[in-house]
């Protein structure tokens, strides 16, 4: 791949990173994932141009390492607040079952 071709390729994974923030940031964990294959393919591509690396190179790169570390912040995010729910939830119905009028004597 020609430098101007990895060029392109970088210029389509950040998009693709800018995407993959914006589903991270609504908690859309499949969706992530998707784009995240997609924007590997894309920097696999372009890794395999030469051993240096161009300063505008970088500066795409060091962008899309930031907002995939941003993403990755979100999804965390998301995961924590799920699983509180989930213990919140889980405690209500541990709380309705031993205070249900219904609840067999003991």
């Amino acid at each position: 791949m020609s430098g101007g071709d990895a060029r392109v390729a970088l210029e389509r994974a950040l998009e693709l990173s800018r995407e993959l923030l914006a589903v991270a940031e609504r908690g859309d964990a499949a969706a992530a994932v998707n784009l995240d294959a997609a924007r590997l393919e894309l920097l696999k591509s372009a890794s395999g141009t030469g051993r240096t690396t161009p300063v505008n190179h970088r500066e795409l790169l060091q962008e899309i390492a930031d907002l995939n570390a941003k993403a990755i912040g979100c999804l965390e995010h998301h995961h924590r607040r799920t699983a509180r729910d989930m213990d919140m939830a889980s405690a209500g119905r541990r709380a309705l079952i031993a205070y249900s009028p219904t609840r067999l004597q003991r």
